[in-house]
């Protein structure tokens, strides 16, 4: 911060202006004309990838653009780099800095793999690996020290690298600072969560659902959660506000981070958790689109490093797979992609052959097919006997207990919509993993392969079947897969099927 006006010497200076660090994410600038404004926000303006669908949008009464620097003169720490190339561009000085921020001084030891070993922490009674050592693995070490070293991070994990016992390490190491709020996707990673905290000793508790513990040292839950008891608070219904939830919290650590694209999750990042210094986010996909990407940006920082699935596959922590792509020659054409995809997914003859297809798979192993809309679940649950299907209706105790199944179970299949099953779910016994479907968003794709990835004691390999047609839409699609598929080093080979 204290460099910014270094790095404008030399230049012929017009106008002059002040820099306010307001917290730690947002900043405001004084003193710039409109015209410099103006810059600066369509400097940091990107398009919205879903705007077209929006009603705004096709009422022309939006661009489609969301602007990361307000014309007011409001943006964000983590766009500084952004903003202060433009200010170069149009002569601007910055000849003061105001930093509003808590002094903190953030003090991180570097970690070994035995961090929680040396500290007489194993793993507890019923734990498959009960009374030895919790020794960290060499990729988890590098993943935590970079963090250490950078307050405010992303890092990309590939799913099924033990990201929860990553961010336990985090948050025990963070404790001397204050309390750690770790906020996950869903309710099933909650539970994850807290399991792996209890398991290294820590003082946890969650609040989700009907479970709201007050209190704790560390806090993990959803962000829908943070949402619900802010608005109740509002309307009077909630005794506790979400200021006085999130008091004492200096560290918050957001798990499959790509989630934070949405706007709810991003306010609650910037607005009520802006005070607090440390802010680190874990995903298996950074997201490809810009203003996706900036979201995240702008509430966490930077991208500091990698740990790729095909690192893992390497060292044997993760199974090694093959995508076999089964294109079924469609004959059919469709002016748009909905007319295309409902046809893909309720066509009664195509769905009885994919059927056909899957009960074959299904011998082979565990199977765990992901599908798109409701509908084609229903209809593939009737095709397929013994098989059971999964959506955002079923509770979440129903859907452990149907997961446990394939756990310990021989060819059994479980059918879901990728909603609910492409993130968070662990279950390593899964020997054929099924996109019917899959599209063309990198993050679902990704997402999705990592459930089928993960290594069991009997499993080391999985078959991955990308189910999709030769029709207009999901030709693209399957492009931009195949594309997917080359720079996470998955093999593939693709078949046409005549399935009529």
């Amino acid at each position: 911060m204290t460099n910014i006006c270094h790095h404008l010497e030399g230049f012929q200076i017009y106008m002059r202006c002040k820099l306010i660090i307001e917290d730690e994410v947002n900043i405001k600038l004084e003193g710039l004309d409109v015209d410099v404004r103006r810059k600066l926000s369509n400097a940091l303006k990107f398009e919205v990838p879903y705007a077209k669908y929006m009603p705004q949008y096709k009422l022309g009464r939006w661009d489609g653009k969301v602007a990361f620097f307000g014309i007011g003169g409001t943006g964000y720490v983590n766009h500084l780099d952004v903003i202060t190339t433009v200010l170069e561009k149009n002569k601007v000085q910055i000849v003061d800095i105001e930093d509003r921020r808590h002094p903190i001084d953030l003090n991180f030891e570097q970690v070994t793999e035995r961090y929680w070993a040396d500290q007489g922490v194993c793993w507890p009674e019923g734990h498959p690996a009960e009374g030895e050592e919790i020794i960290l693995r060499d990729y988890q070490v590098e993943a935590i020290n970079n963090f250490a070293s950078h307050p405010q991070s992303l890092q990309q994990i590939a799913t099924g690298a033990g990201k929860t016992i990553t961010t336990a390490t985090l948050s025990h190491m963070s404790e001397k600072y204050g309390r750690s709020l770790v906020i996950v996707p869903n309710k099933s990673l909650v539970e994850q969560t807290e399991e792996d905290y209890i398991n290294c000793g820590l003082d946890v508790g969650v609040y989700f659902g009907d479970r709201k513990m007050l209190g704790n040292t560390h806090t993990i839950c959803t962000w829908q959660s943070l949402n619900i008891l802010d608005k109740k608070h509002k309307d009077g219904t909630a005794v506790l506000s979400l200021a006085e939830f999130l008091e004492g919290v200096s560290t918050v650590i957001v798990d499959e981070v790509h989630q934070a694209k949405a706007e709810v999750l991003k306010n609650l990042l910037t607005r009520n958790l802006r005070n607090a210094p440390i802010r680190w986010g874990l995903t298996g996909t950074v997201p490809r689109e810009k203003f996706e990407f900036e979201s995240i940006h702008a509430s966490l920082g930077p991208v500091i490093g990698q740990i790729s699935a095909k690192e893992l596959q390497d060292k044997g922590v993760l199974s090694q797979c093959h995508v076999n792509v089964v294109q079924l020659i469609d004959t059919v054409a469709h002016s748009n992609y909905q007319e295309e995809l409902k046809y893909l997914t309720t066509n009664t003859a195509r769905l009885e052959y994919i059927g056909k297809l899957l009960n074959t798979v299904k011998d082979s192993g565990n199977t765990l097919i992901l599908v798109d809309r409701i509908s084609a679940g229903q209809a593939l649950a009737e095709l397929i006997p013994g098989s059971t299907f999964v959506s955002g209706a079923v509770k979440n105790k129903d859907r452990k207990e149907t997961y446990d199944t394939i756990r310990e179970g021989t060819n059994e299949v479980i059918i879901a919509t990728y909603g609910v099953a492409a993130v968070g779910l662990n279950i390593p016994r899964i020997f054929n993993l099924v996109l019917f479907e899959p599209g063309k968003s990198f993050v679902r794709v990704i997402q999705s392969i990592g459930r089928g990835v993960r290594i069991a004691k009997d499993k080391d390999f999985v078959q991955i079947w990308d189910l999709t047609s030769t029709c207009k839409f999901a030709k693209r699609h399957l492009t931009q897969r195949k594309k997917f598929y080359k720079e996470a080093q998955y093999p593939f080979t693709i078949e046409k099927v005549d399935w009529n």
